[in-house]
C-alpha cells in the first residue's frame, strides 16, 4: 500500500455519522491526517482555517449549510484546496453546479472506497498545497525576493529584509488571495499561541510595506483587512 507523505491533510464534512467515522478510519490507515466535521457551518470554518488542508471530501446534503453553500463561500474565500465533491446529488445538473462553484472531482454515493482513494492521490497530484509549494525566486512589482539565500533587489539595487520579515512575506506569499489572520501569523509564522498584542505584527508589515509598495500609505499588495489582518494580492 502506498501511503501519501505523513503531512498529507484531509478534511472530510460529511453530515453522517457512519459515514464520517468509516473513512475516517479508511483513510487514516492509509496515512492521512485527517479532520472531520459534521455540518455544513463547521466545514466552512475549518476549510477556510489555516494552514490549508492538502484535499476535501465534501458532502451536499448537510444540516445548517449544504456542501453546495460551503463550497461558494470556500471559494470566495480564496481556499486553493482541492475539494472533492462526495453525494447522492448524481444528477447532471448537480455535477454541473458542483464544477461551476469549484469542485475539483464529483464523486457519487454509493462508491468504492479504493477508487475514492485513487481520486484523492489523483487531485493531490494535479494540485500542490499552496502552503506546501516549492518556493525560490518571487517578484513583487519591482522587488525580487530570493527567499533561497534571504536576499531582496529593488530596481536593481539591494533592500535588506530582516529574516522574520522574509518569513511573514513567504507566508504572505503562499496564501495569497486568503485574508490571514494576525493570530495565525503569531501562531505560523512566530510560534505563539493564546492571546498576546499584535501590535509588533503591525509594525512588521510596515516596515515590509516600505520596501516593497510604492505608495506604504495606498498599499498594492498587502491589503489591511480591519479587525482581521490582512491579505496579500502580489
Amino acid at each position: 500500500m502506498n501511503a501519501p507523505s505523513p503531512k498529507t491533510r484531509l478534511l472530510i464534512v460529511e453530515d453522517d455519522k457512519e459515514m464520517r467515522e468509516g473513512l475516517r478510519d479508511f483513510f487514516e490507515l492509509r496515512g492521512y491526517l485527517v479532520t472531520t466535521a459534521e455540518d455544513g457551518e463547521v466545514g466552512l470554518q475549518k476549510v477556510t482555517s489555516l494552514p490549508p488542508y492538502d484535499v476535501v471530501l465534501l458532502d451536499i446534503r448537510m444540516p445548517k449549510m449544504s456542501g453546495f453553500d460551503v463550497l461558494r463561500e470556500a471559494r470566495r474565500a480564496g481556499v486553493k484546496s482541492p475539494i472533492i465533491v462526495v453525494t447522492v446529488e448524481d444528477r447532471k445538473e448537480h455535477r454541473l453546479q458542483g464544477f461551476e462553484l469549484g469542485a475539483d472531482d464529483y464523486v457519487s454515493k454509493p462508491f468504492n472506497a479504493e477508487e475514492l482513494a485513487a481520486r484523492v492521490k489523483a487531485v493531490l497530484r494535479r494540485s500542490q498545497s499552496p502552503a506546501n509549494a516549492p518556493m525560490d525566486i518571487y517578484t513583487i512589482g519591482e522587488t525580487e525576493i530570493n527567499f533561497s539565500n534571504h536576499s531582496a533587489r529593488r530596481d536593481g539595487d539591494p533592500v535588506e529584509f530582516t529574516a522574520l520579515e522574509f518569513d511573514i512575506l513567504k507566508y504572505f506569499i503562499q496564501h495569497r488571495g486568503r485574508t490571514v489572520s494576525r493570530k495565525e501569523l503569531l501562531r505560523d509564522v512566530w510560534g505563539i499561541s493564546g492571546e498576546v498584542t499584535t501590535r509588533t505584527i503591525d509594525r512588521h508589515v510596515a516596515s515590509i510595506r516600505k520596501k516593497i509598495e510604492d505608495d506604504p500609505s495606498h498599499p498594492d499588495y498587502i491589503e489591511t483587512v480591519y479587525g482581521i489582518g490582512y491579505k496579500f494580492s502580489g
